[in-house]
């Protein structure tokens, strides 16, 4: 997968500008940043969700053009994203919608996925948990070949996150699937570590290293703000 020069807007405003990455196969990537720096927008345009438009700039897959594919055809190349806040679709149980998606089998004990939640309406009344596990199941049934997780640490105990942790090393990364994961937080890192990441500052990549702990170290003692004067000159790759 690459990036090239990405401008993206949603509801009439640029929201990323000028982003350009690469994501070698099998790689684990880190996108971090604050609140509201552009890190939701570029997963979902990257997705091609609608609402999120690519003004300028180019994504290239396996080195075809896809900028302008729809959602169903970047599902179908091995492209999948597990969102922060998924929409809850009334009607549909969970295990319809795995069989509807499914490309293999997905074994809900070995996701921890108990049955119950399997005949419950997708997200519907779910926890933050649930919607986790979710989430995650419907992106094993794809079997991607690029994998994106925006805030998959967000509202999960320690425990919890482990347990994610896990699955994902064991279903994705033993695959050797390409990931990226988008958060402000971090704490999936205490369980994974990424091969390379990049911070995001108001809709631009200012930082980007092969040394996660050194960039987070920065983060905890000093807070995005010290990446903002940094840009990466303390951090060589």
């Amino acid at each position: 997968m690459q990036l090239k020069n990405l401008h993206i807007q949603a509801n009439g405003k640029e929201i990323v500008k000028d982003v350009s990455l690469e994501f070698e196969n099998g790689g684990v990537y880190a996108l971090l940043g604050p609140n509201a720096s552009g890190k939701s927008t570029l997963v979902r345009a990257v997705m091609g969700v609608l609402g999120y438009q690519i003004t300028h700039g180019r994504i290239l897959f396996d080195g075809k053009d896809i900028t302008d594919l729809p959602i169903e055809e970047r599902s179908k190349l091995g492209i999948a994203l597990a969102f922060q806040h998924p929409p809850a679709i009334k009607g549909v149980k969970l295990s319809k919608l795995l069989e509807k998606v499914s490309r293999h089998t997905v074994d809900h004990n070995e996701v921890g996925v108990d049955s119950d939640l399997l005949e419950r309406e997708v997200n519907v009344n779910f926890s933050g948990g649930e919607q986790k596990l979710s989430e995650l199941m419907q992106i094993f049934a794809l079997d991607p070949t690029f994998a994106m997780f925006d805030e998959i640490d967000s509202g999960l105990d320690v425990e919890r996150l482990e347990k994610l942790a896990s699955l994902i090393k064991a279903k994705l990364l033993n695959a050797k699937v390409s990931t990226l994961f988008i958060t402000h937080r971090g704490n999936i890192f205490n369980f994974l570590e990424p091969d390379v990441t990049h911070v995001m500052i108001n809709g631009r990549i200012i930082c980007s290293s092969r040394k996660w702990r050194t960039v987070w170290n920065v983060i905890e003692e000093s807070g995005y703000e010290q990446c903002k004067e940094c840009k990466g000159a303390l951090l060589s790759s």
